[in-house]
């Protein structure tokens, strides 16, 4: 099963995991994208449940939950993929359409939709669900407050839920990726800041890299995994040396860009 299959990692990891040989549910909200990589699949004999679902609302969780036990009686794999980023300063945010959204699909949403299905992995004794977080859950970011927030709430989410059910046969990854070419980056507005953040598209991984990791992931389970490995002394730096970062963030991004007059709202997604 991945959630936000309809583009990026998701898209492309359910065509890897279908080269594999496995059986594959999309669940996205996307219906007319999740239908034509459905047909592509399908077209070189690969097995697609497909379910348009919108992972903050229970509702639909629960409909995608019983569709796909109703149709292959079973999640092996469970890849919470599903999310979307807004790229601005906190005040220029949207409460509700910014910041609350955020919350309730990055977040809520990878905690639902793992809810609903791990009663029947827990009555198999068998499972693996990998989170997609970011190396923004790792790294707090200037202009990505609350989606840091979510991606760090989906690496201690994991971590505690790897803690509850590793006893019983059921393995939790989390996967941490550095700036990868998806489209949460196609939009990242004129101002001054967003233009020198997306100078690091520069420099990003592809989409199918990420998702042969993904894949990678599955095969041979583990805990966490950043990619690319470089962003390790990186992570490892800020965690050691958090006022250095400081200084070098304010000095370099914040009080150049920051500015209270003028800012529109970024609309940036990947679900």
């Amino acid at each position: 099963m991945i959630t936000g299959a309809s583009s990026g990692f998701g898209e492309d990891a359910a065509r890897l995991f279908a080269a594999e040989g496995c059986k594959l549910v999309l669940a996205a909200r996307r219906l007319n994208r999740l239908d034509s990589l459905a047909e592509e699949i399908r077209s070189q004999g690969g097995e697609v449940l497909v379910v348009q679902v919108d992972v903050s609302q229970r509702k639909e969780i629960h409909t995608l939950v019983a569709k796909t036990l109703d149709h292959f009686g079973r999640v092996d794999i469970l890849f919470n993929n599903a999310g979307f980023g807004r790229l601005n300063w906190l005040e220029g945010q949207d409460p509700e359409k910014d910041i609350e959204a955020q919350v309730r699909v990055n977040l809520l949403g990878t905690i639902q939709v793992t809810r609903a299905v791990l009663p029947h992995m827990l009555e198999r004794r068998k499972g693996h669900i990998i989170n997609m977080s970011s190396v923004a859950g790792l790294i707090p970011t200037p202009l990505f407050s609350i989606y840091c927030v979510t991606k760090s709430g989906i690496r201690a989410f994991s971590d505690a839920l790897q803690r509850e059910v590793s006893p019983f046969g059921i393995k939790v990854s989390t996967i941490h990726p550095g700036p990868a070419s998806t489209e949460f980056g196609l939009h990242l507005g004129e101002s001054n800041a967003r233009r020198a953040a997306s100078r690091i598209a520069n420099w990003s991984m592809s989409s199918e890299y990420v998702a042969r990791r993904v894949v990678e992931l599955a095969k041979r389970p583990r805990r966490s995994l950043v990619v690319p490995f470089w962003f390790l002394p990186v992570v490892m730096i800020n965690n050691l040396f958090p006022g250095m970062v400081d200084w070098v963030l304010a000095n370099f991004f914040v009080n150049r860009y920051h500015s209270l007059k003028g800012r529109a709202l970024d609309d940036t997604s990947t679900s």
